[in-house]
């Protein structure tokens, strides 16, 4: 199927914050060494049980982690949004990737060889201190998001799952609506809970005025108040 026709993103250089640690040398070699990749809404990045030869940078758009669970249900475990790297804590395992990564909406990623990106973790101790750092915020979210889905009952868990995606894209222009885009299937699946549960959830938050919905909008406008259900669970 043929991709659909963007236009190209500004080089790496102009838009990863990496750049500035890189030495001359590397700059100029990882100028001529990316690429460029374009996939549409829902087509697939990589793949769990695939293995591991690139690291991946969001130009634009964004990218949902997916992990499969019992019973063939998905559960996202990570959002990416731009301007981030992913993939690349299975090029360091020398692993398997153990996640799937899905573009939400049409995407565009620099891909980086694993080689080059462990070359420059070798050569330069800046570069490995990003990535370190990067993985010890990762694992850090990770950690606190595991044990908060699996103890907090329903309302918690689709609380903590609006505010999460608010502190990671932000509100539109009117400082209210999420800006991001969401089906319910992938709000429940954020949530650990099922769609249907999702559904009666925000139906009771939208009745409690505390968020409005329009189709895959949602507003809050009531934070502090989503933040007390999220705190108490």
């Amino acid at each position: 199927m043929a991709r659909r026709k963007v236009a190209e993103p500004v080089g790496i250089e102009n838009v990863s914050k990496l750049w500035e640690y890189l030495t001359p040398e590397q700059r100029a070699y990882l100028s001529r060494n990316y690429t460029i990749r374009h996939y549409r809404k829902n087509e697939i990045i990589y793949s769990e049980g695939e293995t591991a030869q690139n690291v991946l940078c969001l130009a634009n758009g964004k990218v949902k982690i997916l992990r499969d669970g019992i019973g063939g249900r998905s559960q996202i475990v990570r959002i990416i949004k731009a301007v981030e790297y992913f993939g690349y804590r299975a090029v360091l395992a020398e692993e398997p990737y153990v996640t799937s990564a899905v573009a939400m909406e049409n995407s565009t990623i620099y891909v980086v060889s694993g080689g080059v990106f462990v070359s420059f973790l070798k050569q330069n101790t800046e570069v490995a201190y990003y990535f370190v750092k990067a993985l010890a915020v990762d694992l850090g979210i990770a950690d606190s998001r595991s044990a908060n889905l699996t103890q907090k009952h329903i309302r918690g868990r689709l609380a903590e799952s609006l505010l999460f995606l608010k502190d990671t894209y932000g509100y539109e222009s009117d400082d209210a609506t999420i800006s991001v885009y969401l089906s319910r299937e992938d709000l429940a699946s954020l949530s650990n809970m099922t769609t249907s549960n999702a559904i009666r959830t925000l139906t009771v938050f939208a009745n409690e005025k505390i968020i409005t919905v329009d189709g895959r909008k949602i507003k809050i406008i009531d934070e502090d108040r989503l933040k007390k259900i999220n705190n108490f669970g």
